[in-house]
């Protein structure tokens, strides 16, 4: 998962399909595989398996560099992605709940932010983190 640049509500109903079928173009066509990719007008979520040969930092900076330069040609020149992101594995046995969650983003996020979201993933998961860092 990762956000807008300042959690801008950049992702417009005009590009949303669009560039949600852009990202999993570019995890497809670096030798991955896109379940799904859905989001709110500020972040995406992505279920996929990463391509094995391609680390998840440089699989990252793919998929947020290209869907970026992409997204700018339909927002003249106005669209840009935070500098970070959230990766977490995924066991089989759990794939459709995560598919289920990430297709029902709607109605998760009537009650909660996508920061309340972003810290309840970092602390299920353990991950010690920086709060000056996470929103850059």
């Amino acid at each position: 998962m990762f956000s807008t640049k300042h959690r801008k509500p950049l992702i417009t109903q005009a590009i949303e399909k669009d560039l949600h079928a852009y990202l999993a173009a570019v995890i497809n066509g670096e030798g991955g595989h896109t379940f799904i990719v859905n989001g709110m007008p500020d972040h995406v979520h992505i279920l996929a398996r990463m391509p094995h040969a391609i680390s998840v930092s440089d699989m990252m900076r793919r998929i947020k560099g290209n869907s970026s330069k992409w997204a700018n040609t339909k927002t003249k020149g106005r669209f840009a992605w935070q500098a970070g992101y959230g990766a977490f594995s995924v066991s089989r046995s759990q794939r459709q709940s995560v598919i289920d969650y990430i297709r029902d983003q709607r109605e998760h996020h009537r009650g909660r932010s996508f920061n309340e979201e972003f810290h309840e993933f970092l602390e299920r998961h353990e991950i010690e983190y920086g709060e000056k860092l996470l929103w850059k």
